[in-house]
């Protein structure tokens, strides 16, 4: 018999009914090889033949949660549906947190066990060719809206499955958004506009999530509109306006260990393909040597970023990066390359609040002596 109507806006659907609907939903979807569908008049039918009157109100949440897990991110999803949220982190199944305006704050939500944290990534990870188990316990993957996945699961992690999704903004920032929000002021982003101009080449460094990508995609949109851009990620990330844009994304090695692209790879392709600026989203190995001679061979005005304390940190860092690479250079060759290559150095810091801040301009050469020399043009509250 059916509860009365005053018990119908307070019921919810048993446990038991959610899983067999859930499960004669996927069945039906499977058979009939349909998409999502209408998710809510199945989810409603389902109910009715599982003897469950429930009011309107319920049957939509119910389809839409379904639809969450079926085709989406399950519990995370209402996560990733807010725009203003820019990292959510699973800490094992019982902890999640979210980032927003650059501020932590935990999201209040449960997976039911390990078990389906790591089903979920592996749902998401299945048709990229990924996989996610022991032998393989890593995985970076992007998703269909672009966010950028990364999952570490035991016995890698100690504290079960951790992922982490990063999120990036639909509608790219402009210069005089960030100079509202007293990232940079307006005096550094008619100057950085210039240097941009006129080809300087420039590595923006930093550390994680201080906001290099968000200025790089910035100092691209001061490109002229008659130049041709060939961009070089491991993540598509990047989002310039503009006319002529080539975008290569790297490729991981598939289930079978075959077929990977590294960024490598791509940067050297990229000089067979009459580039007038190559812009690598990040160099973090070997790739560093074939970025510092396509700016010392032709191709001034090229652009990345790289992680960071500081700017000297970030030449120590190209150094050991170069040397990674198969080819043999001496130390001092190593500089000579680095400081002829370089011209201008942005570093990038979370200031307090998780406000992100340019917090130094240095230009780069060598001196006499085989070493760097370094100027402050700008800093943090005014220059030098």
């Amino acid at each position: 018999m059916y509860s009365t109507a005053s018990q119908l806006e307070t019921d919810e659907v048993p446990s038991r009914v959610r899983s067999q609907v859930r499960r004669r939903l996927l069945e039906q979807l499977a058979v009939q090889g349909e998409g999502r569908g209408d998710i809510e008049s199945r989810v409603e039918q389902l109910l009715l033949s599982e003897g469950c009157l429930r009011p309107r109100r319920t049957v939509e949440r119910l389809a839409r949660e379904l639809e969450d897990e079926l085709f989406g991110l399950g519990l995370l999803e209402p996560l990733l549906r807010d725009e203003s949220i820019t990292e959510i982190m699973v800490n094992g199944a019982r902890t999640v947190f979210f980032e927003r305006a650059g501020v932590i704050e935990p999201a209040g939500l449960e997976f039911e066990n390990d078990s389906s944290v790591v089903e979920l990534v592996r749902r998401v990870i299945g048709p990229l060719n990924l996989r996610l188990d022991e032998t393989s316990p890593m995985v970076d993957a992007r998703l269909p809206d672009g966010s950028r996945l990364n999952a570490v699961i035991p016995p890698l992690s100690v504290n079960g499955p951790v992922v982490t999704i990063r999120r990036f903004r639909r509608r790219k920032f402009s210069a005089e958004e960030l100079v509202s929000s007293r990232t940079l002021t307006g005096e550094l982003a008619a100057f950085l506009e210039g240097a941009v101009s006129h080809r300087a080449n420039i590595i923006v460094s930093g550390g994680t999530s201080s906001g290099k990508t968000t200025l790089l995609n910035v100092l691209a949109s001061f490109i002229s509109s008659n130049e041709r851009l060939i961009t070089i990620e491991d993540a598509a990330e990047l989002k310039i306006e503009h006319p002529h844009v080539v975008s290569l994304e790297s490729r991981p090695a598939n289930i079978e260990g075959r077929g990977e692209v590294t960024v490598r790879d791509l940067v050297r392709n990229a000089l067979r393909m009459r580039p007038d600026r190559i812009i690598v989203g990040e160099v973090r190995g070997a790739e560093a040597l074939d970025m510092l001679q396509a700016m010392n061979t032709g191709h001034p005005g090229s652009l990345s970023t790289a992680h960071a304390n500081s700017p000297r940190d970030l030449l120590d860092r190209l150094e050991t990066m170069v040397l990674m690479s198969d080819v043999r250079l001496e130390q001092g060759a190593v500089r000579r390359q680095v400081g002829s290559a370089l011209d201008l150095i942005i570093h990038t810091e979370r200031a307090g609040g998780g406000r992100r801040i340019v917090s130094r301009v240095a230009s780069v050469s060598c001196d006499r002596d085989g070493g760097y020399r370094l100027e402050d043009l700008f800093q943090a509250g005014g220059p030098s």
